[in-house]
């Protein structure tokens, strides 16, 4: 089989929730650009929108369906949402999440727990029911969970204070792992992909203080853009990675190799 038929991702169904803007939406263009039709899912319905005209005008088909899954009860019809409307979903892109800044010791509770139930818990939900519904069933299924490079280490002396995001996205980590492991059998791949850090709404405040000094730090000396996700999203959607489960990739400059 050539190498284009491996990545071809036409008539596969993805799911990329978190869709609408930022990285799930550069996840959501890559795999749409490689033929896989697609359902979007956030918390916003004009968001969402604006991300489906944008993904038309590149030809690309998106159901956009509003959901916080961090709301258990809230996950199940959206998935059925998607099945109904496309009849199976291929491939799953867990890029939901948040983070909170503050010092361990006077970090809230609630700011904890709402930072566990999305991260971590949406995330399982969702997996869950997608497995259950479509990839179990057909013995086949590509899982792409974002994690983050905070997910594999500390943050360093003077920069940002994100104990429950780098928590969640630790978990995230060996939840991956765990998973591979288990669903291997059905045929479905787990890997994850762990960021830099990219510009987006929710980096902005981050950026503005530690920005520079990331940089400096990175060896590659940028932060990531818009298109440095889409190969490697493209790669873990597709056939061409069938052999590949259980691991983690930074896409990060190379900052968490120095």
């Amino acid at each position: 089989m050539s190498v284009k038929k491996l990545l071809d991702l036409t008539g596969k169904v993805a799911l990329i929730t978190g869709g609408s803007r930022g990285l799930g939406l550069q996840i959501a263009e890559a795999l749409g650009e490689m033929g896989a039709k697609l359902a979007i899912t956030a918390r916003k319905t004009d968001e969402l929108e604006q991300a489906r005209a944008a993904l038309a005008s590149q030809h690309v088909e998106a159901l956009p369906v509003a959901c916080d899954v961090s709301q258990a009860a809230q996950v199940v019809p959206m998935v059925d949402k998607v099945l109904g409307h496309y009849g199976r979903i291929d491939i799953l892109v867990n890029n939901a999440g948040a983070t909170w800044g503050s010092p361990a010791e006077d970090h809230p509770l609630e700011a904890w727990q709402k930072i566990v139930n999305l991260n971590l818990t949406g995330t399982f939900l969702v997996t869950q029911a997608v497995a259950k519904r479509s990839m179990i069933p057909n013995r086949y299924g590509k899982i792409i969970n974002l994690a983050s490079i905070s997910g594999l280490r500390g943050n360093a002396p003077g920069m940002l204070k994100t104990l429950a995001y780098n928590t969640t996205k630790g978990g995230m980590v060996n939840f991956t792992r765990a998973l591979a492991g288990e669903w291997g059998e059905y045929n479905i791949t787990v890997n994850a992909i762990a960021p830099g850090y990219f510009p987006s709404k929710m980096t902005y405040a981050s950026l503005k203080i530690i920005g520079e000094e990331l940089i400096k730090r990175t060896p590659l000396a940028r932060l990531g853009d818009d298109q440095d996700l889409k190969g490697i999203a493209a790669l873990l959607a597709s056939d061409a990675s069938r052999h590949i489960t259980g691991q983690i990739i930074s896409v990060d400059g190379g900052i968490s190799a120095v």
